[in-house]
């Protein structure tokens, strides 16, 4: 194992946006919108965590290098079975921060989880996955929605 050497790169403004996503009941998700939920501000705390997780991805991931984050945007919205963690990471360095998306989402949701799990303990977390990172040799990536599956035409 080794990590990366990445000293021979030039140092360019990089971004990476990365979601998560927690299935619920709707009577959870209307306790965290109207701030009735025991231990506190859930979007508040969960926004935090993932501030933090993102600034600490190298001691969780161990051959992700450090970087200095120039900003972290962590932002919940309800969907129709839950609440969606959108995460922005950005910098400008010599290596992307897609690690730092993914553990700030993935901290985000756990930590709405840790904070609802006494009301529903069913709470699901899921579809953690990049949606998108520019900068760099390889350029830009978005994901794109999968594409319809056509159906075979059924010989009679």
């Amino acid at each position: 194992m080794k990590m990366v050497d990445v000293g021979g790169k030039k140092k360019t403004e990089r971004v990476a946006v990365a979601v998560a996503r927690l299935r619920m009941l709707a009577a959870t998700l209307e306790r965290i919108q109207q701030g009735q939920v025991e231990k506190g501000d859930v979007l508040a705390a969960a926004r935090l965590a993932g501030i933090m997780a993102a600034k600490r991805t190298p001691d969780v991931v161990p051959l992700c290098h450090p970087i200095a984050l120039s900003g972290v945007e962590v932002t919940l919205a309800p969907f129709e079975a839950g609440l969606e963690v959108r995460v922005v990471v950005r910098t400008v360095d010599r290596t992307g921060v897609e690690m730092e998306a993914l553990t700030a989402a993935c901290a985000a949701a756990l930590t709405v989880y840790d904070m609802c799990k006494s009301v529903d303990r069913g709470m699901v977390i899921e579809n953690v996955q990049l949606e998108h990172k520019s900068g760099g040799r390889s350029g830009t990536w978005d994901r794109t929605p999968p594409k319809p599956q056509r159906r075979a035409a059924r010989k009679r």
